[in-house]
C-alpha cells in the first residue's frame, strides 16, 4: 500500500532541456504527480549543507506532455531535506565528475530523507567498473590507462576490441579499434588522456549489430527491456546516436545474468538499475539516470513508470517503518 502523499524531490539536469518525449526522469516526476505525490525539482547547484544537514533550494514542479510546454516552476524556497522531503531520486546524468561527486557527498548527509540510489554506492559503484564485480558475465576486459597494455590486450584479443572511458555516457567516446587502424595509437591517446587517466578495453562482440540489449531493474526485478539495435557504419546501439529501438524478449542468459547480481544490488541500495547485454555477456551496470523507459512503453503499450514510482513507494514505507522502530526501541 501507498504511504499516503509523499514529497519527491528529482535532481536532475535543466528540466529546460530535457526531451519530454523521451526522457525517464520526466514520465517518473509525472507519474508520481498523476499519483498525488508532491514533486520538487532542482540541481545539482541547488544543494548545500547547513549544520550537517543537507538542504536544498527546490521548486515545485507541475508537468504535462507538451514538448516546449512539459514543466510549470513554481517559487523557490530551501528547505531541509530531512524536514521537507521523504524520497530524492537522484537522477543527475554522468560524467560523475567532482561536482557529481560532492553532490552526492551532499545527499549521503540525509536521514529520514530517502535516497535512490543510495548515495554511497552511486560514488564507488562507476557504471563500468561496478560490472567487474561480475567478470565472470562479462566478454574479456582490460582496465589500464598505459597504452602499451592496451595494445597488449588487443593483440591477445586477435586485433579487434572496444575502448571505452570509465566516466562517459550514452556511447560518447566509445570507440571500435582494431591492429591494423593508422589512428589506433592517436584513438589509445584520447581515450587515456595520454596515459593519466583509465580506460576499459572490451572484446568486440559481432552480435552487437543484431543489438545491444538494455534491461531495467527495480529491486533486483527485472521491469522491462529493450534493444537497441545500431544504425549501418556505426558501431554504438545508443539510441541517441541512431540506434533503433526494438522488442526485447529475455533468454535464458539474461536471467541468469540478472540472478547472479540481484543480490549484489539489494545488497548494495541500488534501487533502480539499467544493465546493458550483448549477446548474452554482461557489459555495463548503469546506476545513475538509467534510462529506456518511454521507448519500452511504446514498444510494448505499457506504463513502466507506474510500477516504477509503486516500488518506490513501497521502500519509502519500509524506510520509514524502521527509523520509527528505531526510534521505538531506544525509547
Amino acid at each position: 500500500m501507498s504511504p499516503g502523499p509523499l514529497s519527491m524531490l528529482f535532481v536532475m539536469d535543466p528540466i529546460g532541456s530535457i526531451d519530454p518525449t523521451k526522457d525517464t526522469t520526466f514520465v517518473l516526476m509525472l507519474a508520481a504527480q498523476e499519483r498525488g505525490h508532491r514533486v520538487l525539482y532542482c540541481e545539482l547547484g541547488d544543494l548545500s549543507v547547513d549544520g550537517g544537514r543537507a538542504i536544498a533550494r527546490v521548486r515545485p514542479i507541475e508537468l504535462r506532455r507538451e514538448p516546449g510546454r512539459h514543466a510549470t516552476l513554481g517559487e523557490a524556497r530551501t528547505v531541509v531535506l530531512d524536514d521537507g522531503v521523504d524520497l530524492v531520486w537522484q537522477r543527475k546524468d554522468p560524467p560523475v565528475d567532482a561536482d557529481y561527486v560532492a553532490a552526492t557527498q551532499i545527499l549521503s548527509l540525509c536521514r529520514r530523507a530517502l535516497v535512490v540510489n543510495r548515495p554511497d554506492t552511486v560514488i564507488w559503484a562507476n557504471e563500468k567498473l561496478y560490472t567487474l564485480h561480475f567478470a565472470e558475465l562479462m566478454p574479456e576486459t582490460r582496465v589500464s590507462r598505459r597504452i602499451p597494455e592496451l595494445i597488449d590486450f588487443l593483440a591477445k584479443l586477435g586485433g579487434e576490441m572496444i575502448v571505452k572511458p570509465l566516466g562517459g555516457k550514452g556511447g560518447e567516446g566509445v570507440f571500435h579499434v582494431r591492429h591494423d587502424d593508422r589512428n589506433l595509437f592517436s584513438i589509445l591517446e584520447t581515450a587515456t588522456g595520454f596515459g593519466t587517466r583509465w580506460a576499459m578495453a572490451q572484446q568486440y562482440l559481432p552480435s552487437v549489430r543484431e543489438g545491444d540489449k538494455r534491461i531495467l531493474l527495480v529491486e533486483g526485478e527485472v521491469l522491462g527491456a529493450l534493444l537497441r539495435v545500431p544504425a549501418p557504419g556505426e558501431t554504438r546501439a545508443n539510441l541517441h546516436v541512431g540506434g533503433t529501438p526494438a522488442r526485447a524478449p529475455l533468454d535464458e542468459n539474461d536471467l541468469r545474468i540478472v540472478e547472479r547480481i540481484r543480490p549484489a544490488l539489494l545488497r548494495d541500495g541500488l534501487f533502480f538499475v539499467g544493465i546493458d547485454v550483448i549477446g548474452g555477456k554482461l557489459t555495463e551496470v548503469n546506476v545513475t539516470s538509467p534510462t529506456g523507459i518511454q521507448e519500452i512503453d511504446a514498444l510494448e503499450g505499457v506504463r513502466l513508470e507506474e510500477r516504477v514510482i509503486e516500488a518506490a513507494e513501497r521502500k519509502v514505507a519500509r524506510h520509514q517503518a524502521a527509523l520509527d522502530g528505531g526510534r521505538d526501541a531506544g525509547a
